[in-house]
């Protein structure tokens, strides 16, 4: 009964699947979420992060009456399936500001929430743009902080700890409503999160800074390198992504519920 009651902390479960088909704020494989438009990922085969299935049914990904961005991880088709978006707005140097509703503490140990910026086409040169917030146990049930700073490459080789930290505060303010940002400039990354739904309300509840007095890393992926790297820079194709996705894929959340996530509100301030 403990593992039941932490995993339905986090998820909301609906009593019945939607069938309207504009319930969804979604025009085909696309959605309208804080006054942008948002690519759906989907896959018929395992795919990195995880690697996962992704699903884009009207279920899985949807708006509420809110303008609230739902991500779900579902048992589907056969398969546990994960969801992520993808800003069709590229995006570089700035404030990325997401509000979160739910319990991202007591988490299925599987399960990773990720507010990311992403690139395709940069991993040679600048590890593929990546800036974290993330929440997750990463498979540990015991884990107690799950709330995570991170700048990429981390452990794409070897463990690079410096470029990760997990603030160890008071976890009760993640636990309903809480709102978390970075601000990426190309000698400074900083990350604050706050509880409650405002950005910048007062001191924040953690925060950590990035600069580059540190090392520069190599991300090794796929038996290819990048160049070296401090912080990475944008590039022409980043993007905002948000996803709920498994550490082990296919093999579904521990406690073998549906899990969901509720992503009030997104904001981009370019510098």
């Amino acid at each position: 009964m403990i593992h039941i009651f932490a995993a339905l902390a986090l998820a909301i479960t609906f009593g019945c699947e939607q069938s309207d088909p504009n319930f969804n704020g979604r025009e085909g494989d696309t959605l309208t979420f804080s006054g942008r438009k948002w690519d759906i990922k989907s896959s018929s085969v395992v795919v990195g992060p995880g690697p996962n299935y992704f699903s884009k049914h009207p279920n899985d990904v949807f708006i509420d009456d809110d303008g609230y961005l739902h991500l779900s991880v579902e048992f589907r088709e056969g398969q546990w399936r994960s969801t992520e978006v993808i800003s069709q707005d590229t995006m570089g140097y700035g404030t990325y500001v997401w509000t979160l509703q739910g319990d991202p503490v007591n988490i299925d140990p599987n399960l990773v929430i990720g507010l990311f910026t992403w690139d395709n086409n940069t991993f040679q040169t600048q590890a593929n743009s990546e800036v974290d917030i993330e929440f997750a146990k990463w498979g540990d049930e015991e884990e107690e902080y799950t709330l995570q700073y991170g700048v990429q490459p981390i452990a794409f080789g070897p463990y690079n700890p410096e470029r990760v930290l997990k603030p160890e505060g008071d976890n009760s303010n993640w636990i309903g409503v809480s709102t978390h940002a970075f601000t990426w400039t190309d000698t400074l990354i900083t990350w604050e999160s706050w509880k409650g739904g405002t950005y910048g309300n007062g001191e924040p509840d953690a925060s950590w800074t990035f600069d580059l007095s540190n090392p520069a890393r190599i991300k090794y992926e796929g038996g290819n390198q990048s160049d070296p790297i401090i912080i990475p820079a944008p590039g022409n194709t980043t993007n905002a992504r948000m996803n709920l996705w498994l550490v082990n894929g296919p093999g579904g959340p521990a406690y073998g519920t549906r899990q969901e996530i509720i992503i009030r509100k997104f904001e981009y301030i370019p510098l």
